[in-house]
C-alpha cells in the first residue's frame, strides 16, 4: 500500500508541520514527512501508547463506538490522531502549528484523507 499521496495531502492543510501513517498494533512508522524536527519515528511510538489507551479505556467501558480523532493540544502545536475505519491498526498523524493552522479544517483534512486511502 503506498501511502505517500495521503502524507502529501496532509502535509498541504495549513499549518502542517508533519503527517504520519502510523501501524498500532506495532508502533510502526509506515510512511511519514514534514518540516518539523519532530523525530517521526518516536512520535510514531508514542502516539500509539495514546491510541492503545484509549481503544483499551473504551472496550473497558463497554462503549461500542469509533474514535473519529484524537486532539493533543500542546502551547505551539496540535498534534491530531485518527484510527483508520476501513484499514484496522492503522492510524494517521499530523503535527500542526497552533499559530498557522485552523484546527476545524485540519480535521476535515484528516478525515479526506482517511477516506481517500
Amino acid at each position: 500500500m503506498n501511502f505517500d499521496k495521503t502524507i502529501e495531502a496532509l502535509l498541504k492543510v495549513d499549518g502542517a508541520l508533519a503527517a504520519a501513517v502510523v501501524d498500532y498494533a506495532s508502533g510502526m512508522l509506515l510512511a511519514g514527512s514534514g518540516t518539523s524536527s519532530l523525530d517521526l519515528e518516536i512520535a510514531a511510538a508514542g502516539n500509539t501508547e495514546v491510541v492503545r489507551a484509549k481503544m483499551k479505556t473504551m472496550k473497558l467501558l463497554n462503549l461500542n463506538d469509533i474514535i473519529d480523532d484524537i486532539l493533543i493540544t500542546l502551547g505551539e502545536q496540535y498534534h491530531l490522531l485518527r484510527p483508520v475505519q476501513k484499514h484496522d491498526g492503522l492510524f494517521l498523524y499530523t503535527v500542526l502549528d497552533k499559530s498557522k493552522s485552523n484546527l476545524a479544517l485540519a480535521r476535515r483534512g484528516l478525515a479526506d484523507a482517511e477516506k481517500a486511502l
